[in-house]
């Protein structure tokens, strides 16, 4: 009898399937296909699975470490996440396996691009990211500047990708060569999987342009595997859940484009910190800060602010232009009245509490409604300010990190490592069908 990790052929009605078997479902067989997909036929159609002995794993042929003259050196970290993941096929499941040194020698394209160093940092999926991390990722940052890399890549997870990519971008003040995370929707042994493309468009274009020194992020353009896009550290967010396009960049266009088969590298706009000679003042996040996130939505209840009662800082999610139900106009909306007691109150113990949209495209304007002049007099802060949510959250945590609390309130309104656009421009395909 096969079992899960078996290659088999399955025989259903006239049809013969060959894969991988997988872990059973309750009224299907699955097997997963040579292309990476999986495949579910009714048990009702099986009439014979052939087992044709296990799954046999490729054993990719490390690079050299023979640098080639001429080429620039990259650094390439691994945090974990799916680019760093292969199915396990005794569960189904899809875990955190790969070797830093799997990784790349399954990519020999980047041999022809760089000299790539490559290590371990973590093997994590990205919501167990936590301001630690950020700071461990910071510190191994700072060690390959000062041994003279050119160019940096973090694999990650695509979860959490954007808080990190935020985060970096802030703590890495005065940043002289690029740093560029990478994700992929679809773990590296897929068939299917945009972690090579990502992957060797980002070493591409750290070869290729020799002026950008941002923290970005690259990923795919589109559903095609033919362009990666190279999106600003604070102004980008994972769109879709599964989609190898689930990156885009928010109020604002990609740095570049980058179609690696025809070689090319098009730069979208200019602006980007450059590379220099500068050196690295690394900021860390203190790991202790208690910052919370608050959606506001109907029928809210003043007890769920009660919740950031003695929190160093609070961004709140809001409706629109920057709302929240704080005004009582009928028997009904009582409640709304002690919503904005209980944040004025959080206000005046200490909690920084800022002003966001869960639009996620658009700016602040609390200036145009009642509602939010009413929540600029008790204090919150993040009028005009088009950051997303995940950013605001980050920047507030590495502001209170680094300065005192009347400091904090001064530069959180302020654009410090092109986190808030002077204007909003660009409004071209703002969510994609």
């Amino acid at each position: 009898m096969a079992k899960p990790g078996e290659r088999v052929r399955i025989i259903a009605g006239k049809e013969e399937i060959e894969g991988i078997l997988m872990p059973e479902k309750k009224e299907f067989v699955v097997i997963k296909l040579d292309t990476g997909y999986n495949m579910g036929i009714d048990k009702k159609r099986v009439k014979e699975i052939k087992p044709l002995g296990k799954k046999k794993e490729k054993k990719a042929e490390f690079l050299k470490d023979t640098p080639k003259k001429g080429l620039p050196t990259i650094a390439i970290l691994h945090t974990g996440g799916t680019i760093a993941s292969k199915v396990d096929y005794e569960t189904g499941a899809v875990t955190s396996r790969f070797e830093p040194e799997e990784i790349i020698a399954m990519f020999p394209e980047l041999k022809n691009i760089a000299n790539i160093k490559s290590r371990l940092i973590a093997n994590m999926l990205s919501e167990n990211m936590r301001f630690g991390h950020y700071n461990i990722l910071a510190k191994e940052i700072d060690k390959e500047i000062k041994a003279g890399i050119d160019g940096i890549i973090i694999t990650h997870g695509t979860d959490t990708m954007h808080y990190t990519s935020a985060a970096l971008s802030f703590m890495l003040q005065n940043l002289p060569i690029p740093v560029i995370l990478v994700g992929a929707q679809r773990s590296s042994d897929r068939g299917s999987s945009d972690a090579a493309l990502n992957l060797i468009s980002a070493a591409f274009f750290i070869a290729a342009n020799k002026k950008f020194a941002e923290v970005a992020v690259c990923m795919h353009e589109n559903t095609e595997d033919e362009n990666c896009v190279i999106l600003p550290g604070t102004k980008c967010r994972k769109m879709h859940s599964s989609r190898r396009d689930a990156f885009q960049a928010i109020n604002t266009e990609p740095w570049a484009r980058i179609d690696y088969s025809k070689k090319k590298v098009d730069l979208l706009r200019t602006g980007f910190k450059k590379i220099s000679a500068k050196k690295l003042k690394v900021m860390p996040i203190k790991e202790d800060l208690k910052i919370g996130i608050t959606y506001c939505y109907p029928n809210m209840r003043a007890e769920q602010f009660k919740t950031f009662s003695g929190y160093d800082g609070l961004v709140i999610a809001g409706t629109g232009l920057g709302h929240a139900p704080i005004m009582e106009i009928d028997k009904y909306t009582k409640e709304n009245a002690k919503i904005l007691k209980e944040i004025e109150g959080l206000i005046k113990k200490g909690t920084i509490t800022v002003m966001t949209t869960q639009t996620i495209f658009g700016e602040i304007d609390m200036n145009i409604y009642a509602p939010g002049r009413t929540l600029q007099e008790i204090g919150v802060l993040g009028n005009y300010c088009d950051m997303t949510i995940e950013t605001a959250y980050i920047k507030l945590a590495w502001l209170l990190s680094n300065y005192p609390k009347a400091k904090t309130k001064e530069l959180f309104g302020q654009n410090l490592v092109g986190e808030i656009s002077e204007r909003i421009e660009y409004e071209k395909e703002f969510v994609k069908q």
